[in-house]
């Protein structure tokens, strides 16, 4: 089963005077790379918050972000003046430039990120325990969310696999004739500027056979049908993270299909490879977002 990068996940609950909630997100992304907005009583805590991340959702962009809110429970308070000092001129600025009055200033100020703490506020044994479940809780949301649109880019790209084997296929009822094409179009080239009967024909055939040799497809037709066969058989595989191994073999895939174009010399096989291409590349742009 396949699974996207894209995923969300959202879990909350409320734990003795604390409302907690947790928002999970992912896009793609070819590494991992993680945004995480956390509450400073939880620095502690935030090499294993990220490692719990990275253990269990492997490659994306991510952001996760974690909210701790007292419930109306009287505690002391700290006012980090450094802090509101430095908001203080570029809001006074602003509204200067805007026009605004200044009389609610101070309000404005108490109400910045980290303006006002809880003094010797922390995070007990249980609380952390119930942030860590609540974790996991919105992880498991946003994986289901990768299973359920990893069945919709699964169903795609076994599409696209097929119409390339379906071309493939035609590629195979057009070649016979190629052959013929090629020494008939030899034949009248010589007899147009050597003359009829004036040519040796048994060094005809032994470069016609030398010709044919080069422009070969049979092994290109070998090595992409056990290109498409792997290809589908690593969809099949239980592994969640498989999107690189995947566009390794797209990549095994489109060479082969463009040694075919090359070697082509027919009209209606050159049509079959521009259709082959044509999957390919909306099949590149699917496994992009391919965890």
């Amino acid at each position: 089963m396949l699974h996207s990068m894209t995923g969300y996940g959202r879990a909350e609950t409320n734990f003795n005077d604390k409302t907690l909630l947790i928002e999970v997100k992912s896009l793609n992304g070819k590494q991992f790379d993680l945004r995480l907005n956390i509450p400073s009583l939880l620095k502690p805590y935030e090499v294993e918050i990220r490692n719990k991340l990275n253990e269990t959702l492997f490659r994306g962009s991510v952001e996760c972000s974690i909210s701790v809110k007292s419930n109306g429970v009287s505690k002391p308070v700290s006012i980090n003046t450094a802090l509101a000092k430095s908001y203080y001129q570029p809001i006074v600025e602003l509204a200067n430039e805007l026009g605004i009055e200044k009389e609610n200033l101070l309000s404005t100020l108490l109400k910045m990120p980290d303006v006002v703490s809880s003094t010797n506020e922390v995070i007990s044994e249980e609380e952390w325990n119930a942030i860590s479940n609540l974790l996991q809780s919105a992880i498991n949301q946003l994986i289901q969310h990768r299973k359920d649109e990893g069945k919709s880019i699964e169903k795609d790209l076994l599409e696209r696999v097929a119409a390339i084997e379906e071309q493939q296929a035609n590629i195979a009822v057009h070649e016979p004739n190629r052959r013929i094409k090629i020494k008939d179009g030899l034949v009248k080239l010589l007899e147009q500027h050597v003359g009829v009967d004036k040519y040796d024909t048994s060094r005809l055939e032994q470069e016609l056979i030398y010709y044919i040799e080069k422009i070969d497809i049979s092994e290109e037709k070998v090595r992409l049908t056990n290109h498409c066969g792997y290809f589908k058989e690593v969809l099949k595989e239980a592994d969640a993270s498989k999107g690189k191994k995947l566009s390794f073999i797209l990549q095994e895939m489109g060479r082969e299909i463009n040694t075919t174009g090359s070697k082509a010399n027919d009209i209606e096989i050159q049509k079959a490879v521009i259709l082959m291409k044509d999957e390919l590349e909306k099949a590149k742009e699917q496994i992009l977002n391919v965890l």
